[in-house]
This record gives structure tokens, sequence and C-alpha cells, in this order.
């Protein structure tokens, strides 16, 4: 019997945004990651390059295959951000100089129309998922204090169906998945906010979820429960960790104190030294028949980044087993 094909590990490399191609290439082939996640605005994966570079693409696969590394996801977080956010100082610091503007609907344009051509670059450098935010116009309201009506959170669903639905048709177009990672200050953050997500895009086939259990488990939200839920809308998994570390004086919020601030109810950590049961995640990702990369994404702002991606690699090549489908294991008793 043929043993069973583990998933590709890889990492997403915005965390490593500073880090040249070559020398973060190189870097993950000693680790052993199988393949990246290429951040889109890096020197890592550059989408007008892509599309309008003749030999851009060619030589892109080709240095990541000198690395013996793949890709088979494109990032592109800080754009999607853009699309539906209340745009400030914030947004037009981490999204491309080329689509910034004083004029904030010509930003959402903007992200837009660069969304888009994410998509086309995916399909034409041979990824099949995109993943990143969404933004949302309604976060600012999320405690309804003054009191919130119901009209301006619907019409916060309304939008996202609005800006995004172009976009998905031309995912779909593509053959691409866009894949929004739920997490605050995204219109989906939680289980009930993504079933909201889902609904007011008519379920449209392009997208779906980057899971990534660091952002509900401090939000005390249970990744399986989401996996469980929407088992048919994982696209991609991100591998990220986090703990809460509530003592009375803080909460989940985060008291205004910066990541790496001991007094923080809660802080991203290093894969395996956190809150997440990563083996029911496997399990559930198992039952859910999830074949594709599980993608490390490593944020620990205590720790040295390369020991956590080499930590991390190792963590997750030991709890990832692969699903069984061939064996019931208490019939082989009968033979």
């Amino acid at each position: 019997m043929a043993e069973r094909k583990a998933r590709p590990i890889t990492i997403i490399t915005g965390q490593f945004g500073d880090v040249p191609s070559d020398e973060l290439f190189a870097k993950l082939q000693e680790i052993g990651y199988d393949g990246a996640e290429l951040a889109c605005g890096t020197d890592h994966f550059d989408v007008r390059r892509c599309l309008n570079e003749d030999g851009y693409c060619e030589a892109k696969k080709a240095q990541l295959e000198k690395y013996g590394l793949k890709c088979w996801a494109l990032s592109n977080h800080c754009v999607g951000q853009g699309v539906l956010d209340q745009i400030d100082e914030r947004n037009l610091t981490v999204i491309p100089e080329y689509l910034r503007s004083d004029d904030k609907e010509q930003v959402w344009k903007n992200c837009a129309e660069e969304m888009k051509l994410t998509a086309k670059a995916a399909k034409k450098f041979g990824a099949s998922v995109v993943t990143g935010f969404t933004g949302s116009s309604i976060w600012p309201y999320l405690y309804s204090f003054p009191p919130v009506p119901q009209e301006w959170i619907d019409n916060g669903f309304k939008l996202l169906k609005e800006r995004w639905t172009p976009i998905l048709d031309v995912f779909a177009e593509e053959g691409v998945k866009f894949a929004l990672e739920v997490h605050p200050t995204e219109i989906a953050f939680d289980i009930h906010s993504a079933q909201l997500a889902l609904e007011a895009l008519d379920y449209h086939p392009a997208f779906g979820f980057n899971f990534d259990p660091s952002h509900l488990i401090w939000q005390m939200v249970d990744p399986v429960k989401f996996i469980r839920r929407f088992q048919d809308r994982i696209f991609h998994v991100h591998m990220k960790d986090a703990a809460l570390q509530l003592d009375g004086e803080n909460g989940i919020l985060g008291s205004h104190l910066p990541f790496g601030d001991y007094r923080r109810g809660w802080e991203f950590r290093s894969v395996g030294r956190g809150n997440v049961n990563f083996e029911e995640i496997i399990r559930a990702l198992n039952d859910a028949n999830y074949e594709g990369p599980l993608s490390v994404e490593w944020e620990d702002q205590r720790m040295d980044r390369w020991f956590g991606a080499k930590e991390s690699f190792e963590y997750v090549k030991k709890v990832a087993f692969p699903k069984n489908v061939d064996v019931v294991f208490d019939a082989q008793f009968a033979k």
C-alpha cells in the first residue's frame, strides 16, 4: 500500500518582506519548507511585473525551483483591506504607492482593480489561491455605543457585496479562489460574521476562507467549530498560534498595549507555543478533506524570527499527520 503523502508545508513571506528573495528562499530550503506563500508588494512577488514584464513569471518560478520551492498561493492582504475600509493614513502606509490618493473613493477603486489584477497574476503564475483581507466599513461600530442602527450594519454587508462581487467575478473567470483571512477589522471575524459575509455575497463560488486559528482563539471562538461549519469553504490554511494571558487586569481588547508587552491579555506566539490545539485542527481538516498547503504565519514579537520559522516548520511537520482512508483498524483482526 502506498504511503499517504503529507500536505506541503509553506510559510507566508510577509513577515520577511525586508529579506531579499534569494536570501529568504535559500533559508527556507535549508529549514525544509516545501514552498512559500508569496506576499505581493514585496521583492518576493510583484503583481504588475508579473502581468506586464516579459519573462518575470518564468524567472520567479525558476528562482523558486532553484531552491526546491513551490508556490500554491499568493498573499495580497493589505490591498484587499483597502477595498472596504474607512481609509486613513494607516492604509496608505501599507498599500503600494501607486494605489494611494487623497481621494478615499479613488483608493477604494484602485485597490479593487489591483485585486482583480492579482487574480489574473495568480492564474498566470500558477497559484490557485489568493489569500487576503476584505476590510470592513463597519468594524469601528463593533461596540454599539453611541447606539448603532441595525441599518448601518446591514449596509456594511451590502457594501461588501457591491464592492467585492465584481472582484470575485474576475477570480471566478480566472479559476482562482479568494480566501479571506477571518480576522478582527475584517467584515468576517468570527463564525457568525463569516456566515453573514457568505450570505451577503450569495455564496459566491470564488469566495471562501483562509483558516487561521490564531485570530479565533483569542476571541474565545473554537477554531475546530469554524472548520466544521465551513468545511467546503476552507481554501487555504495558516498555521499560527496565539496565547491568552488574562490576569484579572487586562482583557482581550489589548488594553492599547503594543505586541510584545507582557501585560497584554493575549499575544501571537510561535506555532506550538500558544493555546491553539493543532492536533484537533488537523483532525478536522482531515475530516473536511482539505488537501492544500499548511502555511506557517510566524509572528512572535519576543522571539527571533529565524528561530521561530525553523521551530514552526518542525512542529507542523510533526503534528500534521495525513488522513487514513484505507484501513478500519479493528477490522484487521479478522485478517
